[in-house]
């Protein structure tokens, strides 16, 4: 079990732990490693099948209005 110890005489203001939280992910950056971003490819048409709506879900959905209406 580890035995953490906080050093201070008094609890930090909220400015002065926002501060220090940021310093500590400051100090911490380097040693983390961000993985490369993969674009997502489209996926083609006819590759897509077993997908069914139910007739009354459809009927609802193409009743409702466009979004920003």
């Amino acid at each position: 079990m580890t035995n953490f110890k906080i050093h201070g005489s008094a609890p930090l203001g909220p400015e002065e732990d926002l501060a220090s939280l940021r310093g500590d992910c400051a100090r911490m950056v380097p040693h983390w490693a961000a993985p490369d971003r993969l674009a997502p490819r489209p996926v083609s048409p006819s590759l897509i099948h077993g997908v069914t709506v139910p007739p009354a879900s459809a009927r609802m959905l193409d009743a409702m209005s466009e979004y920003g209406d």
